[in-house]
């Protein structure tokens, strides 16, 4: 079992010295407005109630700028914001379990791994097992913590979509992949399909991306970093059109939570069977009963949004040559593409544009 790590000791009078741990850290945007704590964190915490988060004011466990705060304290642009609690969060408790990973590469200093549908890759709320972290502490040890106290974990991609992730195995490979990746000079890209003909062939999507303000599952875009949004951009280009779904490549400049979903929504074209952003609806095509069934259909055959991280390129932390991972399609997203295709041609709906 890895152990959670204390917070130190931080001076303050509603403290008491005790030892706290960390949940949560946020840092206002520099466009932030003057904000109560409480709205601010119902902003950004998932599954957060109002009444709960006064409640941890009341206890002293929020703090703004190192200082314990009530729930009417108003945030500014960059405050740092932290929630600190006696006990730790329950997913910096690891337990190891004997879980299979397909790895496609590793050495010393790292592994890539090709992630399958449904697998987590850290613990979290509603998941403190069965997780890709959970994997990784079994086949693993002394695995370096990041930031966020989870080992070997440099990124991440969501529970539903497949693809590759690099691991680092010692600090050294940590520090330097983490860097690239705030740097931007790593390559990864993305295969989705998404709902509707792309108007155009390639572009760039850049806004910002935080928590939604209503669905505390979901995430939205943006125009500023007011509501403590993080800036992205997600560079898209056009792969193959099927009339009705467009398949397409996403390349990303930056790593949000749910960045391509968000961003292709934001345009109009969500993910195929995005269920969390309403692509599991017939968004685009005819009202005919025969077309309802081959949706549907394609909705069995790939039941989650159909979206793969394909590529992964980075420079190696030790040797410093640059290394690139290609991995194919899964049989389920592929299967759906080639249906849409003989759907399309059949159909002659594989528009030009």
């Amino acid at each position: 079992m890895i152990p959670y790590t204390k917070i130190p000791d931080l001076n303050t009078e509603d403290n008491h010295n005790e030892q706290l741990h960390e949940h949560y850290k946020f840092v206002a945007g520099s466009g932030q407005k003057p904000l109560r704590v409480d709205k601010f964190l119902m902003n950004l915490v998932e599954n957060a109630t109002r009444s709960k988060i006064q409640k941890a004011a009341e206890n002293g466990n929020i703090f703004v700028n190192e200082i314990a705060v009530k729930s009417n304290h108003k945030v500014k642009a960059n405050d740092v914001v932290r929630v600190l609690m006696e006990q730790p969060p329950f997913e910096n408790i690891i337990i190891p379990e004997n879980i299979p990973l397909n790895i496609v590469y590793e050495d010393d200093d790292l592994l890539v791994v090709n992630k399958t549908a449904g697998l987590v890759v850290h613990p979290g709320h509603g998941n403190y097992t069965g997780t890709l972290v959970n994997a990784l502490a079994y086949h693993f040890e002394n695995l370096p913590l990041n930031s966020s106290e989870r080992p070997g974990l440099v990124h991440r991609i969501d529970k539903d979509t497949t693809g590759l992730l690099v691991v680092a195995k010692t600090e050294q490979a940590m520090t330097d992949l983490q860097q690239q990746f705030a740097e931007k000079t790593t390559e990864r890209e993305y295969i989705a399909l998404v709902w509707g003909n792309v108007d155009e062939n390639e572009g760039t999507i850049e806004s910002y991306i935080g928590r939604h303000v209503k669905d505390r599952m979901q995430m939205s875009s943006f125009e500023d970093d007011s509501t403590g949004a993080k800036h992205a951009v997600t560079h898209y280009k056009v792969i193959e059109r099927f009339g009705y779904v467009t398949m397409i490549s996403c390349r990303l400049e930056t790593g949000r939570t749910h960045q391509i979903r968000v961003h292709l929504k934001s345009i109009g074209h969500t993910l195929f069977n995005d269920e969390r952003y309403g692509g599991e609806k017939i968004l685009k095509g005819t009202t005919f009963p025969k077309y309802k069934q081959f949706v549907d259909n394609c909705f069995k055959i790939l039941p989650r949004q159909a979206l793969h991280a394909k590529t992964l390129g980075f420079v190696h932390p030790t040797t410093k040559k640059p290394m690139r991972f290609d991995s194919d399609i899964p049989e389920d997203m592929q299967t759906v593409i080639e249906r849409w295709r003989n759907y399309s041609n059949f159909n002659n709906l594989d528009y030009e544009n």
